[in-house]
């Protein structure tokens, strides 16, 4: 089904097709054997997999909002560009080997003419290895100033608009430019794409929509993002309308990358209420099961161009402003500030708390200077005009209030400076406050850890030795992205002026050891971790997320943001209906074995009873005297004789098959001794506190086992007392003889040997005791305990003493995901539907022989619908 909030914009995603100027060689989507897998119902004659020429070269295409190019007009209006070696994005690329080819892909920061974009953009690719993506100007403003900056930028750092005064209401239209913007950009990265073999790196929230324009295009191409801002609550996220197409998107990528491990959770939570995904760690790495393929999730906060900064603190105009700043400030204590002017980034709440230092330590007038550098605003808005305003008025008061006509506590430089100016500061400075309400990642702490290293030229003018330890002070909002790696700051609470205040005072008082310790401390961590060994880090476990995509099938299915790829593994395919029934028809001997909850009724149905349409086809297969029928379910056998006492001759196995019975008249036998329930004694209690402590779980008794519910309960919280309960039960209970299971929404105990797969076994060796050895061998379920049936009966075709020739087995999973089934079917539906047909097959035959025909394969497919 289309999306309701997408319908008006599948025309975006029409028109895939590029005419590569390279040749190409054909890459089949997918190996189809006929009669196994069956048609799709999406049309699969565009296919967009196809490749150009193999190269020796390495090539990783960067995406971004904006190109690392600085650009300048003169007055004749001409163009000049040159790199601008102060970007991450051209930092980055001293992560990647030396045969690595970067392109960039971004837009520009000045508007081009059209009769000049094709001479600029061969310009660029030739000179910069750039490819520029013009957007036209009422649609870079609707997109970039519009639907980025006035909605996703404040909903990312918690800022919901609850009244139209206190922020921006979301606008269609607005979103609607940010499709046909991200569609720009991915039209630019095809013109870039050698083969899929090629790594396109995708930077930020403008861009969250580009994974899902390039999956469609190529389905097998290694996508790898990376937010650097934050990624806000589930409860925050599912305020915005089109929050399950953004999600989507993302799970387009093969890699997505985080600065700190809040933001992850954040995410992962979102898919998990939102989307109903699961998500688990292995090895380390955490990946979500998403259509068969697995999405990884990275955690690694972005670095510095450490040599990049060393490299600056050595000019000489650099050194002689470290020179000049020391001199204007000394026998101060220097503290300082450097921000964008935005309001999360806490400016006004920093200049409050000092003017809480001052109001409760008067010996510190007249010697803590407050330097606040302010880099011009990114985004225009009334927001932003009120906080400059407010900073300023503060810093006003601030200085009116302790100042004289020689000191100013507050120095506010509200103009752009030149970079090796910062870089002085960030030298001469004694203490670095960083105060945001909420950012992604500020490298504002890093940059000032490195320049505070300092060098041989500037220790010389200070009167050092060589051999002088260096000493740092780092005051750091706890809810910035960095504050997690600098364990030797003082975090604060931005919104506790007090808290600031205290920090602030408490830099003021270290000794020269405390502060050594601490910059040592930071300098370790910095220049280790710079963006060379992020980026690193981020291609290698790119190419690890992808290093299974040409070992795997792929189906494109969804239109607009709702498309997705299915991956799957060369042995697990959809079931065919012809084959399945035309197998059927061939068998002389069937064994048919249903799991129950999740199969022949949804999972989350509120009435568990079957429906009398399931009655009605197991009746029928039932009848049919080459079937032998087993309902194998882990519910108590009370629940299923109650609900399966229409059907005569259905076996039921209870209880994972703790209990058995062949037909109703059929006596309940079970090959396990009495069972012990002294284990019960301890399990219950136990399983009764988390019951009471997680609202809408329950506990299911049974004669053989105890069951802990937990389907109704919060998504996450569910889960997470789950594996708890599992491992207190397994640590109280490994003396007993019995096993703990976490299922689907459960945690079971039942006595050890007791499995599905051991109860299909038994029941098929007694099949072939009894001389109706089966041909033909059917089992289908959904939850982890049913993939015991399906390596058991997978193992039947290698197995020689059921009968002369191996049966056909179709084990099949309910749902597609991780299974030891060949087959699998998308849900419930599909299994009535599936059965049905089988059912009116059956009943055909034994139309067709009451008058002495033959029925023919032709005639099963007329019939099936």
């Amino acid at each position: 089904m289309v999306s309701k909030s997408y319908s008006n914009l599948l025309e975006m995603t029409s028109g895939d097709g590029f005419d590569f100027r390279q040749p190409f060689k054909s890459l089949p989507r997918v190996v189809t054997s006929p009669g196994i897998i069956s048609d799709p119902d999406w049309d699969t004659i565009s296919d967009g997999d196809s490749v150009g020429s193999a190269s020796s070269t390495e090539r990783k295409i960067i995406v971004a909002n904006f190109l690392p190019l600085n650009c300048t007009r003169d007055d004749t209006g001409k163009l000049s560009f040159s790199l601008d070696h102060d970007a991450l994005l051209m930092q980055l690329k001293d992560g990647f080997s030396n045969e690595t080819d970067a392109v960039y892909v971004g837009s520009l920061k000045v508007q081009v003419d059209p009769s000049e974009q094709d001479q600029v953009a061969q310009k660029l690719l030739r000179e910069y290895r750039c490819i520029p993506t013009f957007l036209p100007s009422d649609l870079q403003q609707q997109f970039y100033h519009g639907f980025c900056k006035q909605q996703l930028w404040p909903l990312f750092h918690y800022m919901l608009p609850i009244c139209l005064d206190k922020g921006e209401l979301f606008d269609r239209n607005l979103f609607q430019a940010y499709v046909r913007a991200n569609k720009l950009f991915a039209d630019k990265v095809m013109e870039a794409i050698n083969t899929d073999d090629d790594c396109v790196w995708v930077h930020d929230y403008h861009l969250m929509l580009l994974p899902t324009f390039l999956r469609k295009r190529l389905h097998r191409i290694k996508i790898g993002f990376f937010l650097h801002s934050p990624f806000p609550s589930s409860e925050i996220y599912r305020t915005l309308p089109v929050r399950d197409e953004i999600l989507k998107s993302l799970l387009n990528a093969d890699l997505i990358g985080f600065q700190t491990f809040d933001y992850a959770r954040h995410f992962l939570s979102c898919c998990s209420r939102l989307l109903g995904l699961h998500y688990e760690s292995k090895r380390g790495y955490i990946g979500i099961e998403y259509f068969g393929r697995t999405v990884s999730l990275k955690i690694l906060s972005v670095g510095v161009h450490v040599g990049r900064l060393e490299s600056v603190l050595k000019l000489p105009a650099t050194i002689s402003k470290v020179q000049e700043i020391e001199q204007r400030y000394k026998g101060k204590i220097l503290m300082l500030g450097v921000d964008d002017m935005d309001i999360f980034k806490g400016i006004s709440l920093k200049l409050l708390g000092l003017e809480l230092l001052l109001d409760r330590n008067p010996k510190l007038r007249e010697k803590v200077v407050l330097v606040q550098i302010i880099n011009p605003a990114r985004s225009t808005g009334k927001d932003v005009q009120e906080a400059i305003t407010e900073a300023v008025s503060v810093a006003k008061r601030i200085n009116t209030k302790y100042g004289s006509s020689s000191y100013k506590p507050v120095v506010l430089i509200d103009h752009r400076i030149p970079f090796y100016e910062k870089i002085a500061f960030y030298a001469a400075s004694d203490c670095c406050i960083v105060n945001a309400v909420r950012d992604g990642m500020n490298l504002v702490p890093y940059e000032y850890t490195v320049c505070r290293q300092g060098n041989e030229e500037i220790d010389k003018l200070r009167g050092l030795d060589k051999d002088t330890h260096h000493t740092s002070t780092l005051i750091v909002s706890e809810f910035v992205g960095c504050s997690p790696s600098l364990s030797g700051a003082f975090r604060v609470n931005p919104w506790s002026v007090d808290d600031v205040a205290d920090a602030l005072c408490r830099a003021t008082d270290l000794t020269e050891s405390e502060k050594r310790l601490r910059h040592e401390k930071h300098y370790r961590y910095v220049s280790t971790h710079d963006v060379a060994y992020w980026a690193r880090s981020f291609a290698q476990d790119l190419e690890r997320a992808c290093k299974d995509h040409y070992s795997r099938r792929c189906w494109a299915i969804g239109f607009g943001l709702n498309f997705r790829v299915i991956a799957l593994s060369p042995g697990f395919r959809k079931l065919s209906l012809e084959h399945f029934v035309s197998s059927y028809n061939k068998a002389s001997r069937r064994a048919i074995f249903l799991d129950y909850d999740g199969t022949l009724v949804a999972q989350s149905s509120i009435n568990k009873a079957p429906s009398e349409e399931v009655i009605s086809i197991l009746n029928t297969l039932c009848n049919d005297p080459k079937n032998v029928v087993f309902i194998v379910s882990g519910r108590g056998r009370d629940s299923l004789d109650e609900w399966f006492s229409p059907c005569e001759k259905l076996g039921v196995a209870a209880e994972h098959g703790y209990f058995i019975r062949w037909s109703k008249e059929a006596a309940w036998e079970s090959s396990y001794s009495s069972p012990q329930q002294e284990w019960k004694h301890i399990a219950e209690p136990i399983m009764q506190v988390y019951t009471e402590t997680t609202d809408g779980s329950s506990i299911e008794s049974k004669e053989s086992a105890l069951v802990w519910h937990y389907l109704d309960a919060d998504h996450d919280f569910g889960s997470f007392q789950a594996k708890e309960l599992q491992d207190h039960l397994e640590r109280v209970l490994s003396n007993e003889p019995v096993v703990v299971k976490c299922g689907h929404y459960i945690v079971e105990v039942k006595p050890q040997g007791v499995s599905k797969g051991l109860a299909v076994n038994k029941l098929i060796h007694t099949l072939v005791k009894n001389g109706k050895a089966p041909d033909f061998l059917m089992c289908v379920g959904n939850d982890r305990s049913d993939e015991d049936m399906f390596e058991c009966i997978n193992g039947m075709t290698s197995n020689d003493a059921i009968s002369p020739t191996a049966p056909e087995v179709f084990a099949c999973s309910v749902g597609q995901k991780p299974s030891k089934a060949k087959y699998y079917v998308d849900d419930t539906s599909e299994v009535i539907r599936l059965l049905k047909n089988v059912t009116r097959v059956s009943s055909q035959r034994e139309d067709v022989n009451a008058s002495h025909g033959r029925v023919t394969f032709r005639d099963v497919l007329d019939y099936v619908d």
